[in-house]
């Protein structure tokens, strides 16, 4: 057999392997999308809250550092191109409306990926290995249900909100440098951060922290079900889980942008 016809025939497999993939993710997040009605249920209620705790709480330690200092580089590096043409002043609506319509979701949503989503595909993972996943099916409890609701809902929800909390950190950090570092007091950077950044931006941006959220999620989720290869596989599946979402989050990040800005 020539090699034009082997690779041809590996590069259509992996085709059909990644439709598959596709499709067993997408009816997986359906499935978990209408079980959502029974997310604060008697049988769901306590995972969901515990979900909710380890996405929310258990990330604000790093969210804070990473926003801040974000929010700080910006000021700094556009304050300083500012500066050479006296407009200085204006690094409050550069960094405002930066944060709130791209940075804020985009930042947020890598270090959930890597953290949380990690987590979660590991978590899943070791369950689909050491068959518990295949006892939960024997049991007639639903997986998606079980396992997979209760994350998405907690993602969906905390995203927004920790979006909100990395845009108000990292203005805050840019007016910091600004009162600092480049004689822009904290009432000019404020007023001039207010004035340009939109309610569109904002709205924009908490779209996409929800659409991350889901992504985050159904990657996650599902590379944790399709792990094999014992504790090997597991930790593949973490890596898959991590690269895809960052892979994913950026292409549909700038979909977004495209589809409301121009």
């Amino acid at each position: 057999m020539t090699y034009p016809v082997r690779s041809a025939q590996r590069t259509g497999a992996r085709v059909l392997q990644l439709l598959h993939d596709t499709g067993h993710a997408m009816f997986m997040l359906l499935e978990a999308t209408w079980f959502v009605q029974f997310a604060f249920g008697k049988r769901s209620r306590h995972e969901t809250v515990t979900q909710l705790f380890v996405t929310g709480v258990k990330s604000l330690a790093v969210i804070t550092v990473v926003a801040l200092f974000t929010g700080m580089i910006l000021a700094l590096q556009t304050g300083l191109e500012l500066q050479r043409w006296g407009q200085e002043e204006f690094i409050g609506s550069a960094v405002a409306v930066s944060i709130i319509r791209e940075m804020g979701p985009f930042m947020t949503a890598l270090i959930i990926a890597a953290s949380v989503g990690s987590a979660i595909a590991a978590q899943l993972g070791t369950m689909t290995v050491s068959e518990e996943i295949a006892a939960l099916e024997v049991m007639s409890i639903n997986p998606n249900r079980f396992l997979v609701m209760p994350r998405l809902v907690a993602l969906a929800v905390m995203m927004p909100i920790l979006t909100v909390y990395t845009n108000i950190l990292g203005i805050m950090g840019g007016a910091v440098v600004g009162a600092t570092q480049l004689g822009v007091s904290f009432s000019a950077y404020m007023d001039n951060a207010t004035q340009f950044a939109t309610n569109k931006d904002l709205f924009v941006g908490l779209f996409k922290a929800f659409v991350f959220g889901i992504i985050i999620t159904t990657v996650s989720c599902h590379q944790g079900f399709m792990t094999t290869e014992g504790a090997v596989g597991v930790g593949k599946a973490t890596r898959r889980s991590v690269v895809i979402s960052f892979l994913i989050i950026l292409i549909v990040g700038y979909m977004i942008t495209r589809l409301f800005y121009i």
